[in-house]
């Protein structure tokens, strides 16, 4: 990846965007980079009940079939739960597990006390639990217990008297949001990263680097929808209202997924190898449509980009499931991207993938906009493919 385009993903995955207060990201970071791009007649819509934002190749058009796709710009915050008499700020977790976070650095974001909406960041605290191995339980050391979530707090080298209401003086209370300070840096194997956040920064970095491509080379029949959904860590709520809102004929959810095959302790569950390098995973199984994954399969084939598979169950896990959880008809697929260690302070990904999804989808939306002799995918072409595996003829071994 180029050093003009990763430092645009770098960006992107820096924007301090808690769940709730994404607006970081999407109108500081994002929205910037799309109005920079984007060609006259194309629109950016946004929203009241949440920050995200739609860029609109089409705004309005709804002859045209609509193509969704969306990531979101929410990171897993942590938040202020109470604070001690000794200057211990005691926080909720969320959704990190407590030992991975325990002595890094963070942000946090509170409110003037007598400006409220003046938000302020405080730096140079960390995360703790025992303070020191010295006075941990014998079972902490032999790693046979863990640590609790309610044992976690944040240190802000508070000392002397009265520190709880010194604490408060500054406007520090309970639900200020906290979140991982680790911008990503290059990792030590070639086109790797590191960092916190890439879930997902990463969907969102490629959703706008997508716009970025299709202004330079548009599409003839085809409405495209360039979202950036909000609370997706608390339960895909933001896309499900963008879905709710636009109706799309089809929605593409971008998410980063696991690495499998480095996974530690996996084995005997069997996953699917899925791996870091080796291109994007294109979502099976759950709501996905069938019809949808073998036109992004044939353009890739035909294109030459790599794509892995990952399974899923009931539930894709990603801002795919928008459109089922609003409730109406919608032809849907996910795309991620493998990394290790999710939910901690160093994620790791590949560059290839992000640029195999990136192209990917590129030639995708192509591929369906050259359908039908130039014309472009339609609608009907959806209702009429789907798999009849009625018609299916046996398969003979041929050894």
């Amino acid at each position: 990846m180029p050093e003009d385009q990763f430092e645009r993903m770098r960006q992107i995955l820096a924007a301090p965007s808690p769940i709730g207060m994404e607006a970081a990201m999407t109108t500081g970071v994002i929205e910037p980079m799309m109005r920079a791009y984007m060609p006259e007649g194309w629109a950016i819509h946004r929203f009241k009940g949440h920050a995200g934002l739609v860029l609109d190749t089409h705004p309005g058009d709804t002859t045209r079939p609509s193509i969704m796709l969306i990531g979101h710009a929410d990171k897993i915050r942590m938040q202020v739960r109470s604070i001690s008499e000794d200057g211990k700020i005691y926080i909720n977790t969320d959704s990190f597990l407590p030992n991975v976070i325990v002595g890094h650095e963070v942000l946090l974001f509170s409110e003037e006390p007598e400006k409220p909406g003046n938000w302020r960041r405080l730096e140079g605290g960390t995360i703790e639990a025992i303070g020191a191995i010295h006075f941990s339980e014998p079972s902490q050391r032999s790693g046979d217990k863990g640590l609790s979530p309610d044992s976690i707090y944040l240190e802000l080298q508070m000392h002397g008297e009265k520190a709880k209401k010194r604490l408060e003086k500054l406007g520090i209370k309970a639900g200020d949001p906290i979140i991982l300070h680790r911008p990503i840096k290059r990792g030590f194997s070639p086109d790797t990263y590191y960092g916190a956040y890439l879930d997902n920064g990463l969907g969102c970095f490629m959703v706008t680097e997508l716009g970025r491509l299709l202004a330079e080379s548009p599409l003839k029949n085809l409405r495209v929808l360039l979202s950036i959904a909000t609370h997706e860590e608390i339960g895909r709520f933001g896309a499900t209202a963008l879905a709710g809102d636009f109706k799309p004929d089809v929605l593409i959810g971008t998410d980063v997924g696991h690495d499998y095959l480095a996974a530690p302790n996996l084995g005997a569950k069997r996953m699917n190898p899925e791996a870091m390098g080796k291109g994007f995973a294109l979502t099976v199984g759950s709501i996905v449509t069938p019809y949808l994954n073998q036109l992004i399969m044939e353009a890739c084939q035909k294109a030459g980009i790599p794509v892995q598979t990952a399974v899923v169950g009931r539930d894709t896990g990603t801002d795919a499931m928008g459109a089922a959880l609003a409730g109406f008809d919608c032809v849907a697929t996910s795309i991620g991207f493998p990394i290790r260690n999710m939910h901690t302070i160093s994620e790791t990904g590949h560059t290839a993938d992000i640029l195999s999804a990136l192209h990917g989808t590129f030639a995708s939306l192509h591929y369906m906009d050259a359908m039908n002799k130039g014309k472009g995918i339609t609608r009907e072409d959806f209702k009429k493919n789907h798999p009849r595996l009625d018609l299916t003829k046996k398969l003979e071994s041929g050894w």
